[in-house]
């Protein structure tokens, strides 16, 4: 739900001051993501720490909360988008990939697909889009290519399928649900690191996508800094609204007092 601007007796909390401190408690958890197939670069160990931060500490509704406060009030891609195990949590970079479709054997089977998967880096999440929906988009040995990459994800705007073999590999995918119908003669990428539509939400490379159970969210990069400061600052007053209810405090005071709800 909307809330007023937050007011808590606390001292503010920084998007800059949350990261140092995450990174000085946990230093092992910088490169956690990369793997060996890349060498890890301080900008990749700061991205992990960037997006370790995130994972660890806020969910889709209170930024979308955010967003919502700054006018962005269509950033969630549609509903039906989930992830494929509920133990799945997504943070990374949009790099999105246009599909189209296509109509028996092709000279090039799949298009741009291989392109696009080798195009991943460390960080990144393939987000893709496009056609009519009448076969798989993602799969097994794509999740494998991309997890090799160093890729963090996939957002499927479609279906996937090699359910359990996807799953085994312990790598998150969201998606619109299984379906074993092969792309070979009837989906093709036709471009790859351009800005996508995903339900009247646009997708551009390097923006910053967000998953969970409730939603996949997408934060421009141009507000990004600006939304995970305040996202930080209202999950910590979430908590001491919540601490102040179970304590006897009615909502209406609550929010009222602190402005949260």
């Amino acid at each position: 739900m909307h809330s007023k601007p937050i007011s808590l007796q606390s001292p503010e909390i920084t998007f800059t001051s949350k990261l140092q401190a995450a990174g000085e408690a946990h230093p092992e958890r910088l490169c956690m993501h990369a793997t060996t197939h890349h060498a890890t670069t301080p900008q990749d160990q700061q991205q992990d720490q960037h997006f370790d931060l995130i994972r660890s500490t806020l969910y889709t509704p209170v930024i979308g909360d955010i967003l919502d406060t700054l006018g962005l009030w269509h950033q969630f891609l549609p509903q039906p988008i989930q992830p494929i195990d509920t133990a799945m949590r997504l943070v990374g970079r949009a790099m999105p990939v246009q599909l189209v479709d296509a109509w028996g054997p092709q000279t090039s089977p799949f298009g741009r697909m291989t392109e696009a998967l080798d195009a991943l880096q460390p960080g990144e999440i393939y987000v893709v889009t496009g056609g009519s929906l009448n076969c798989a988009a993602w799969g097994e040995i794509m999740t494998a290519t991309a997890k090799t990459r160093g890729a963090v994800g996939a957002v499927v705007d479609g279906f996937h399928r090699d359910t359990p073999r996807v799953i085994e590999q312990n790598w998150p995918v969201f998606s619109r649900g299984r379906f074993a119908q092969d792309a070979g003669v009837r989906s093709k990428v036709a471009d790859f690191r351009c800005p996508v539509e995903i339900g009247g939400t646009l997708v551009s490379p390097g923006d910053l996508i967000v998953g969970d159970l409730d939603g996949v969210v997408v934060i421009p990069r141009r507000v990004e800094e600006e939304v995970i400061t305040k996202a930080l600052e209202k999950a910590t007053g979430e908590k001491v609204v919540r601490k102040a209810i179970e304590a006897g405090m009615s909502s209406t005071e609550a929010f009222r007092k602190f402005g949260i709800l």
